[in-house]
């Protein structure tokens, strides 16, 4: 069985009581709202990681000001030829404010758009798990770093 781990860093950025998010667009070409964020580069540190992300994903320069939190995810999958496979995602997710730049699009990445979204109408969005992680993070911010939201069979 093939073994897949991926670590990568996303920042919970929110500012006027809206939350930063990016569009990321799957393989299939669906869409669905996310924090914005993604994979570290082998040598990188996490926090340069979150700081990269963010510009190549909205346009904005951040600064991380807290860890709120490290979520994990495992999934099954069926590789060529029906080998199956076993990926993992570690997810390490900080707090950010925004302190320059201005909001555009990716263009040539994983996202297609950029957007300010108000919280209150986060839970409308077609989105990804991960915003409701980092949100509760931020919410409540656990002192073991992790969301009552991830999933117990996670570990």
């Amino acid at each position: 069985m093939k073994q897949e781990l991926r670590v990568a860093a996303y920042a919970v950025c929110v500012r006027d009581e809206r939350v930063l998010l990016a569009r990321w667009v799957d393989r299939a070409g669906a869409k669905r709202w996310t924090l914005p964020g993604g994979g570290m580069d082998h040598g990188e540190e996490p926090v340069a990681t979150v700081v990269r992300e963010v510009e190549e994903e909205t346009g904005y320069t951040c600064e991380p000001t807290a860890l709120l939190g490290i979520d994990s995810i495992r999934r099954g999958w069926l590789r060529r030829l029906s080998v199956p496979g076993d990926f993992q995602g570690l997810r390490i997710i900080y707090e950010a404010r925004i302190t320059g730049g201005s909001l555009r699009n990716e263009t040539g990445g994983s996202t297609d758009l950029a957007a300010w979204h108000p919280l209150t109408a986060v839970p409308e969005l077609d989105r990804v798990e991960l915003v409701d992680i980092g949100l509760d993070l931020w919410r409540e911010r656990p002192a073991v770093g992790r969301s009552r939201l991830a999933d117990p069979a996670n570990g």
